[in-house]
């Protein structure tokens, strides 16, 4: 056990008595642990696997108002989410950044009596969406963000104008709008961010990965799911945050199998291709186009490959999910909708990813309708839960707050300290544009302009702590020719971030995965630091090695034709 989990579980020993206890580690649980220690309250977060590896790790990386949410009628979530890109944008500057996105127009008037199906009850599939409908929607969303504007309005093109500007379009469209929202390149960084953020403002507040909380008596026994270890703790209420698997946890932690089923989850996967042709072709832009069965998919550069998503599938039980070769064949067909002449197919993916959305229990035919918005529910019992129902991540910060607010009510306390406002980690005294403190970096380090640019766009001003850990390390070579992450860069995270596998640094505390960087090689020098830094025996680095080999084959898609003899790899593993 590594001396910052050893300190986590002590402290808990030491004082077991919680105010309040999170369940669920993802991006909601994380927003309400931070913002009740900013409120002073004593507050136990536990994840039974690792932060943000479950859906918050699914996302399509967009932080995004929810153009389409508009023919739902949900105006309220539009505005809301509106409001909560804006101050990402701002509060995590280093990790949100604007999107420019272009939507390919294929008729006039098509869509326009979508929202008023929908107000009507009808739960089926929307009409396609023309340039009127369109055009009032994105009218809508300048017109909330009128006040603070941060993007520029959007834009009309015409047929021909689209065609110049992105010749590799389908010829089939009569005009194109562009608007702008957003994508976060490291949403897991951003979660350990706030976890970060609340233990240093709070350090009787205690955040748990691969834990789990059990009933116990009157009170409850948590769990460490590496070691063995227990601890009894008690705690006055219970916040739910377990997203699609929120029934299964009411279950355990209530022992109340009675109650009404909250949750409808559907999956959603992606695909990162390998494809120069078709980055290039994108512009720099995301492109936000209808597929054939009127879902909205959307296809955006991603560190120099392309992101491509989305299905939306029902599922019944919560459970880990991977993207299906059908899935794959949907996304790829709808890619060659907008791109016909731009040659691509399933051996250009080198990445996929899959996640359950925990949306709430809805009868609606068409999945795109079930909302995205956000609420709690109160379950009675010798400790109440307030359980989080749907939300999505960009409204993350709402959500936490309204459960928050919850929280001290029954506790009896009032807030006293915002969050709209307040910056994320590395996002604290970012200056107005990222080569300042890349420039800082490099004068006051030694180090060069990628490596500068590379630390500042992951982890911002903290990028110094990090730089003051590598002092004295060798930090003058990267561990591959496709990446400008260092040994030492690898060792701070296996030290300072909660780290427990080889997956966790590989999957969410870096993009080496996402980015289809991984070979034998890399994985190699991976386990070799992250087993010395936290004092991994050969055969259990062989095993962290060979499950995250697995992990990556049977849930991402990424296979190692080259495998070397086992027995001899092992043995160079660890130092």
């Amino acid at each position: 056990m590594s001396e910052q989990r050893q300190g986590k579980w002590d402290r808990i020993a030491r004082d077991g008595a919680f105010d309040a206890v999170v369940v669920g580690g993802g991006i909601n649980g994380i927003g309400v642990y931070r913002d009740l220690a900013l409120q002073g309250v004593r507050v136990l977060l536990v994840e039974r696997n690792d932060f943000c590896s479950g859906c918050s790790s699914a996302l399509s990386r967009m932080i995004h108002g929810g153009l389409r949410y508009l023919e739902n009628g949900e105006f309220d979530l539009v505005r809301e989410s509106l409001r909560e890109r804006d101050a990402l944008l701002v509060n995590a500057p280093h990790l949100v950044h604007p999107l420019p996105t272009v939507i390919p127009i294929g008729s006039l008037f098509s869509g326009l009596l979508n929202s008023a199906a929908s107000f009507f009850g009808f739960s089926g599939q929307p009409s396609s969406r023309g340039a009127v409908p369109i055009k009032l929607g994105l009218t809508l969303y300048d017109w909330v963000t009128r006040k603070r504007r941060l993007l520029p309005k959007h834009r009309f093109r015409g047929a021909k104008a689209t065609r110049d500007t992105w010749p590799g379009l389908t010829g089939a469209i009569r005009c194109s709008a562009t608007y702008h929202d957003a994508w976060i390149s490291h949403p897991e960084r951003l979660g350990l961010e706030l976890v970060r953020e609340a233990e240093e403002v709070a350090p009787d507040c205690v955040a748990l990965n691969y834990a789990c909380l059990e009933p116990a008596g009157s009170g409850f026994v948590v769990r460490d799911q590496v070691s063995g270890r227990t601890e009894e703790i008690s705690a006055k209420i219970l916040v739910n945050a377990t997203g699609a698997w929120l029934d299964d946890a009411i279950d355990e932690l209530a022992g109340n199998s009675s109650h009404e089923r909250l949750v409808s989850g559907t999956k959603g996967s992606h695909l990162i291709l390998d494809n120069p042709a078709l980055e290039k072709a994108l512009g720099g832009h995301m492109v936000y186009f209808e597929n054939s069965d009127g879902r909205v998919c959307i296809v955006f550069p991603f560190f120099g490959k392309v992101l491509a998503g989305s299905t939306d599938i029902r599922v019944k039980t919560a459970e880990r999910v991977r993207c299906e070769p059908e899935e794959e064949a949907y996304i790829l067909g709808s890619l060659r909708l907008v791109f016909p002449e731009i040659d691509f197919n399933a051996d250009d993916v080198v990445f996929s990813y899959s996640g359950i959305r925990p949306l709430p229990k809805s009868d609606h035919d068409f999945t795109g309708r079930i909302s995205r918005g956000h609420f709690t529910k109160r379950i009675e019992g010798p400790v109440p839960q307030i359980c989080m129902i749907g939300g999505k991540w960009t409204t993350f910060r709402a959500f936490a707050e309204q459960a928050t607010d919850e929280v001290l009510s029954e506790l009896g306390r009032t807030r006293q300290v915002g969050t709209l406002s307040r910056p994320i980690g590395g996002g604290k005294d970012f200056p107005d544009v990222a080569v300042i403190l890349e420039r800082d970096l490099i004068s006051g380090y030694g180090i060069g302009p990628a490596r500068a640019a590379h630390l500042v766009s992951t982890y911002g001003t903290t990028a110094t702590e990090l730089l003051a850990f590598c002092q004295g390390r060798p930090d003058d070579e990267a561990l591959s020719p496709q990446t400008e992450i260092t040994a030492a860069e690898i060792a701070f995270l296996a030290s300072r971030e909660s780290v427990v596998t080889l997956a966790d640094i590989v999957l969410r505390r870096t993009t080496l995965a996402i980015q289809g960087l991984m070979n034998e090689e890399l994985l190699d020098k991976l386990a070799a630091i992250a087993g010395e830094e936290l004092g991994w025996s050969d055969a259990e680095c062989g095993l962290q090695r060979d499950r995250l080999i697995e992990d990556l084959s049977i849930y991402h898609g990424v296979s190692f034709e080259d495998r070397r003899n086992q027995d001899t790899s092992r043995s160079r593993i660890c130092v």
